[in-house]
């Protein structure tokens, strides 16, 4: 899956380390102006500006949708879902836990 390789950053919670996703949709562009190519995460998939030239208003020509997203956690497999109101962050909701990764994508495709 390539939500696994998304910006993800370490924090502490209740004495364990664990990962937060802070993206929901990874969004990959290319710059009309210098053909440079770049991913970035954001609540939508809404236009960037290049960093490389600074040409403004580039559109993805792909995106990621990762509003569910399954973390390992331990034994466990927990999947989580960014709400729609999330802005800056993707402020992901626990949605269950199981024990195998198939038993949650089974829980996800269930809809």
């Amino acid at each position: 899956m390539k939500w696994v390789d998304i910006f993800i950053a370490i924090l502490n919670h209740g004495g364990r380390t664990g990962r937060l996703i802070l993206a929901w949709y990874r969004n990959y562009y290319r710059c009309a102006r210098c053909g440079y190519e770049w991913p970035d995460e954001w609540s939508c998939m809404c236009d960037d500006d290049c960093p490389d030239c600074g040409a403004r208003h580039m559109s993805p020509y792909e995106s990621d949708d990762l509003t569910e997203v399954i973390e390992p956690d331990g034994a466990e497999f927990v999947v989580l879902w960014s709400p729609e109101t999330a802005e800056h962050c993707a402020d992901y909701c626990e949605l269950g836990r199981f024990p195998s990764r198939a038993k949650a994508e089974a829980f996800l495709a269930s809809g």
